[in-house]
C-alpha cells in the first residue's frame, strides 16, 4: 500500500464522539470493575494531555468522582497551576495544590541538578536559568547530542554542548521532580481509594518521552493509544477550555521555557505524528518524506530517531522482572 497521497494530517482524524464514548467505557470498566476504586486522581499540569485525561474520567466516572491533583515547584511556569485550576473550575470538580519544591530542596534536586551544570559552566548559580535541547533533525543535525542553553542574571544567553556525564547528572537530578510528584498523586489515591490516571499521549508513549516510576507511573493510561493530533481533537469535542488547546506543549521541568520538541522530538509534533504513523504503517521512508515535505535523507533520519528512541523507551516501559514465575495457587 503506498502513502504518499493519503498521508496528511487527515490522515489521523478520528471521530470525537464515538472515541470519547469508547474510552470512557474502558475507564469505568477499569476503575470500577477491574480495580475496584472509587475514583481517579489526575495530576494536571494545565497541558493538553493531563487536560483531556482529566475530561475523559470525569466524562466516565462523574466530576464527583475525579480529584486533580496541582504540583508545581521552584521551576515551575505559573501558566501551569493558572490552567489546571481552569481546568478544575471547567469541570467543577475537586482538587488540591501540593508544592513539592521542598521535597525536591529535601533530595537535593537543585542541588545536585547545579553541581552537574557547573561541570561545564562553573559560574553557574543563584539567579542563573537553564534548558537542556537538541538540535533539530531538518537542520542536517546528524547527531542527537544535548547541549545546556544558560541565561545569566544580567539575561546574557549561551549555549554548550553537554558531556556524557554532565547530561546524567542533570537529567537525574530533575527526573525527582515527576517521581515527587507520583508520590503526592499516589498519596491521595490511597486517601480516596482512587486509581491514578497517567497522561502520556501515543507519541510520548512509545518514544519514552516520560520518567520511570514518575510520570510513567499509572494504574491506566487513557490516551496513550492516542496520536497528538488526536488528542487535539478530543479536546475540541470534550470542551477543554481554548486557552489551553492554543498552549504550545512544554516540559515545565527547567526554568527557561521549552518546548517538547527542542528537548525531546527534534521535530515539529505534527510532523513527528505523522512520521511515527507512516512508520507504524510500514510506509517506506521516502513516501513519507514525499507526503510531509522532507527530504528522503530527512525521513530516513527521523525513522532512525524513532527506533532509537523505541529501543531506550523498552526499559521505560517495563515492569520489574522476576527470575521465574510466581504463580497463584
Amino acid at each position: 500500500m503506498t502513502y504518499t497521497a493519503a498521508l496528511s494530517p487527515a490522515t489521523l482524524r478520528i471521530d470525537a464522539g464515538r472515541e470519547t464514548d469508547r474510552i470512557a467505557s474502558r475507564i469505568r470498566d477499569i476503575v470500577f470493575g477491574q480495580f475496584k476504586r472509587k475514583g481517579a486522581v489526575i495530576g494536571v499540569s494545565g497541558g493538553i494531555d493531563s487536560s483531556v485525561t482529566a475530561f475523559l474520567c470525569a466524562r466516565a466516572l462523574g466530576k464527583d468522582r475525579v480529584f486533580l491533583l496541582f504540583t508545581p515547584e521552584a521551576d515551575s511556569s505559573p501558566d501551569s497551576l493558572r490552567l489546571g485550576r481552569m481546568v478544575a473550575d471547567a469541570l467543577q470538580a475537586r482538587s488540591a495544590v501540593e508544592d513539592v519544591s521542598a521535597i525536591l530542596e529535601g533530595a537535593r534536586c537543585y542541588e545536585r541538578r547545579d553541581n552537574a551544570i557547573r561541570e561545564l559552566v562553573p559560574e553557574y548559580g543563584k539567579g542563573y536559568k537553564c534548558k537542556i535541547v537538541l538540535p533539530d533533525l531538518l537542520d542536517g543535525s546528524r547527531y542527537a547530542i544535548f547541549s545546556i542553553v544558560i541565561q545569566s542574571p544580567d539575561n546574557q544567553v549561551r549555549k554548550v554542548r553537554l558531556n556524557a556525564k554532565a547530561y546524567l547528572g542533570i537529567v537525574a537530578a530533575t527526573n525527582f521532580k515527576q517521581r515527587a510528584r507520583k508520590m503526592m498523586e499516589y498519596h491521595y489515591a490511597d486517601l480516596l481509594q482512587y486509581a491514578v490516571a497517567g497522561t502520556p499521549n501515543r507519541l510520548e508513549y512509545d518514544q519514552g518521552f516520560f520518567v520511570k516510576n514518575g510520570d510513567g507511573a499509572a494504574d491506566f493510561k487513557p490516551i496513550a493509544h492516542l496520536y497528538k493530533s488526536q488528542v487535539y481533537e478530543l479536546a475540541a469535542y470534550l470542551g477543554v477550555p481554548e486557552e489551553i488547546l492554543r498552549r504550545p506543549p512544554t516540559t515545565d521541568t527547567y526554568s527557561l521555557e521549552q518546548s517538547q520538541e527542542e528537548f525531546y522530538f527534534s521535530l515539529p509534533l505534527a510532523k513527528m505524528d505523522l512520521c511515527l504513523y507512516a512508520k507504524n504503517h510500514r510506509a517506506p521512508a521516502a513516501e513519507a518524506a514525499a507526503a510531509l515535505g522532507l527530504t528522503p535523507e530527512q525521513a530516513e533520519r527521523v525513522y532512525a530517531m524513532i527506533d532509537s528512541k523505541r529501543r531506550a523507551a523498552h526499559y521505560l516501559r517495563s515492569a520489574p522482572l522476576l527470575i521465574e514465575p510466581i504463580e497463584e495457587v
